[in-house]
């Protein structure tokens, strides 16, 4: 049955929340205020999911979204609001999350760094399919694995769009192998490296040179060479690295700040985009990753800016369960996950004084920010980092200080 539900507010996960009945219901690519028809059943309850059908009452703040397959695509989720009124939302996601989660009633400015909204990414993955006997390249759409022919993406690079363009052309082209089915690119918009996230090889010789003929690739998860500040990073093709290319040396100053001292761990670290920084100013650092090809290229680009540090493959948890020393500094970088029970436990241990949080998911954050702060911590500065422009995606750094 269609049935007008009144958007009160949106949340995290890009949608808008509803209310009917006894149901709680969450609908994409709406704004607050809208009033939009949905089909419920008779007596609704608990929580649905559902796609809107038409807009009943419009927001004086919807706008044109400037890509054809916006809602189509699963990339985007905010393309239709003006780019002011995303970043305010975020902002308040992020204080509702924190309030209800964690425990935090911060009214303290929450200062938001952003950067341009459009062609910031430089990683992307793109779907191989056929329709009607003819090859497309694109996107999935959301929540699900039907395949949205595209031929470019307004948040991808130039660079992301001309492979994305040049890989169409290949797939139309006999000889392209039909195993192949996910490729994903990342570039600093010079060199590109070329990923097969699901097994889709070997292939023959002949099948990399056409690559390299035509996408500027020689072989598979080649390594990238990448530049931040005054750091040139090796990412391995199992490595990460963050996908917003203006925001990445903006990242690295607000989470070290002007902190140094004898010791810091960086936990969570990757290929050392905060660890080589982090070497600079302290007297010892010890970067922790569980991924062996990211501690590989961590210890490669500390070599290369001739910095000392140590660099450990080990899971977080255990490896601060062996740890004894008090660090002046912990600097994180977690997963979705969060920090997690054990991590904080063994934070809480060790005591340092000082604790940057870096986090991509406001309800983790929430979470391990309530048990940092029963155990002695304190917030001193929250800002939101806005990596992923038109999606729901955000970061944000946490300083905290002990005591």
């Amino acid at each position: 049955m269609r049935s007008p539900v009144l958007i009160e507010k949106l949340v995290f996960g890009g949608t808008g929340l509803a209310r009917s009945g006894d149901a709680t219901v969450f609908v994409p690519f709406v704004l607050p205020g809208e009033e939009v028809l949905v089909d419920l059943p008779d007596r609704a309850r608990g929580t649905l999911h559902r796609t809107p059908m038409a807009l009943k009452r419009r927001s004086p703040h919807r706008a044109e979204p400037p890509c054809r397959v916006f809602a189509k695509c699963g990339g985007c989720h905010y393309q239709h609001m003006p780019y002011e009124r995303e970043r305010a939302f975020k902002v308040e996601i992020l204080r509702e999350t924190l309030r209800r989660i964690g425990g935090l009633h911060w009214e303290d400015e929450i200062k938001v760094l952003t950067a341009t909204p459009w062609g910031y990414r430089n990683r992307t993955q793109l779907r191989v399919g056929r329709k009607e006997g003819r090859a497309v390249t694109g996107f999935l759409a959301p929540k699900a694995h039907r395949h949205v022919a595209t031929h470019e993406c307004a948040i991808n690079s130039p660079k992301l769009n001309e492979l994305h363009r040049a890989l169409q052309r290949m797939a139309s082209a006999p000889g392209f192998p039909e195993s192949i089915r996910t490729v994903e690119f990342f570039t600093n918009e010079e060199s590109v490296q070329m990923n097969f996230p699901r097994r889709s090889g070997p292939f023959p010789r002949r099948f990399w040179e056409w690559c390299s003929d035509q996408l500027g690739v020689s072989r598979a998860a080649r390594p990238l060479y990448y530049q931040s500040g005054a750091d040139r990073f090796r990412v391995s093709g199992r490595s990460f690295f963050q996908v917003n290319r203006f925001l990445v040396d903006k990242l690295t100053e607000l989470a070290i700040g002007s902190m140094e001292g004898r010791l810091a761990l960086d936990l969570y670290c990757g290929v050392g985009l905060l660890t080589l920084p982090l070497a600079r100013r302290f007297d010892e650092v010890v970067g922790v990753d569980s991924g062996a090809s990211a501690v590989r290229d961590l210890q490669s680009n500390a070599n290369r800016a001739g910095l000392s540090l140590r660099a450990v493959h080990r899971d977080v948890a255990p490896f601060l369960t062996a740890w004894t020393r008090r660090p002046n500094l912990v600097v994180a970088d977690p997963p979705r996950a969060g920090l997690g029970r054990a991590v904080v436990a063994q934070i809480l241990r060790l005591a340092p004084p000082r604790l940057q949080l870096v986090s991509c998911d406001p309800a983790t954050l929430a979470r391990d920010i309530k048990a940092l702060t029963a155990g002695g911590y304190g917030v001193e500065k929250l800002v939101l980092i806005d990596l992923f422009p038109q999606t729901y995606h955000f970061e944000t750094v946490a300083a905290l200080r002990l005591g």
